[in-house]
C-alpha cells in the first residue's frame, strides 16, 4: 500500500502515552494467544486475566519509532476513509458524511462501551462515535495469526469505520434496537450480518481507494482477503481450541468474511452490501 508521504487526518486521538499498568499474572505464549482469541471472539475484555489488578496509568510521554509509524499509517488510512466516505455520501446518497474520530491508545483506555484493550481488539463505541485502537493488534494479527501486511491493517481500520458509516446510516442503532429484544441466537445472526455488511464496506473503499489515491499494490487484496480468512469465527474458534459453533458466531465464517470484502471491492458500489435482504449469507 502506498501511503508515506501523504495526507494524514485531523480526526487522531493519540493516547498511546498514558499506558496501563499492573502485574503480569504469567499468562503467556499459546496460553495468552488462546485467551485473546477467546476474547476478541465472545467479545469479552481478558485483560484482568493478563495482568493484574488494579490497573494504573503509567504517562511515557515517548513513542518508539514503530509505534510513531503505525501511527502515521493509520491517520494516512483515515484520512482515505474520510475523503472517499464523504465523496459516495454525497455523490450517492446526496448527504453529509460526519467523519469517525479514531482513538489511538496502548493497552487499555476507557470509552463509554466498557475499556478498550488489546484484549478485546479494535472496535466502534456508538456511544461517543469513536473507534478505538491498540496498534499493538497489527502485531498480534501479523506474528500470531499470520496475517501480516500493511493492507491487511489498514482493512482492520477500514473495517471499523465502516461500523460508523452503518451507524450515520441509521443501520446500527436500529439493528442494535433489534438485538436487544431478541434471543441469543437471533441476536448473533442479526451481528454476522452487521460485520459481514462492514467487510463489504470495507471492499468498497478498498475499491475507491485504488481508483482515487492508486494506492494499491500488487498483492494487497490477498492481505485483506487473508486477513479476513485468519479472523472468520470458525477460525477463531478452532485456534482456541474450541469445535465451530454456527449459532454462537457473531462475525461470519471466514469463507462469507472474505466472499463480502470482495463483493464490496469488485463492485465498488454500497448497494451490494445489503445483508440484511441477503437469503444466503
Amino acid at each position: 500500500m502506498k501511503w508515506q508521504g501523504r495526507r494524514g487526518s485531523a480526526n487522531i486521538e493519540d493516547r498511546r502515552s498514558q499506558r496501563g499498568g499492573g502485574k503480569a499474572l504469567g499468562v503467556s505464549g499459546f496460553g495468552a494467544i488462546a485467551l485473546l482469541l477467546a476474547g476478541w471472539y465472545f467479545g469479552i475484555d481478558v485483560t484482568p486475566l493478563l495482568q493484574g489488578g488494579g490497573q494504573s496509568v503509567q504517562t511515557t510521554g515517548e513513542l518508539s519509532e514503530r509505534e510513531q509509524a503505525l501511527g502515521d499509517f493509520v491517520s494516512v488510512t483515515l484520512a482515505d476513509t474520510e475523503e472517499i466516505w464523504t465523496t459516495i455520501f454525497a455523490d450517492e446518497l446526496g448527504r453529509r458524511y460526519n467523519p469517525v474520530t479514531l482513538v489511538l491508545f496502548s493497552q487499555v483506555t476507557a470509552s463509554p462501551c466498557g475499556n478498550a484493550s488489546g484484549a478485546t481488539g479494535p472496535f466502534y463505541c456508538p456511544g461517543d462515535k469513536k473507534v478505538y485502537l491498540d496498534t499493538a493488534f497489527f502485531d498480534t494479527l501479523s506474528r500470531q495469526l499470520g496475517a501480516g501486511g500493511d493492507f491487511a491493517y489498514a482493512y482492520v481500520v477500514a473495517h471499523e469505520v465502516a461500523h460508523h458509516v452503518q451507524d450515520e446510516l441509521g443501520i446500527l442503532s436500529k439493528v442494535n434496537a433489534i438485538r436487544a429484544r431478541a434471543s441469543a441466537a437471533e441476536s448473533n445472526a442479526l451481528s454476522v450480518r452487521i460485520e459481514l455488511q462492514a467487510d463489504c464496506l470495507s471492499g468498497v473503499w478498498a475499491s475507491h481507494a485504488a481508483e482515487m489515491f492508486d494506492s494499491l499494490e500488487p498483492g494487497d487484496v490477498a492481505e485483506a482477503m487473508n486477513a479476513a480468512e485468519k479472523i472468520g469465527d470458525d477460525t477463531l474458534q478452532r485456534n482456541a481450541g474450541r469445535r465451530p459453533m454456527p449459532d454462537s458466531f457473531t462475525h461470519g465464517t471466514s469463507e462469507q468474511r472474505q466472499r463480502w470484502f470482495a463483493q464490496g471491492f469488485e463492485s465498488g458500489d454500497i448497494g451490494t452490501c445489503d445483508t440484511f435482504s441477503a437469503r444466503s449469507l
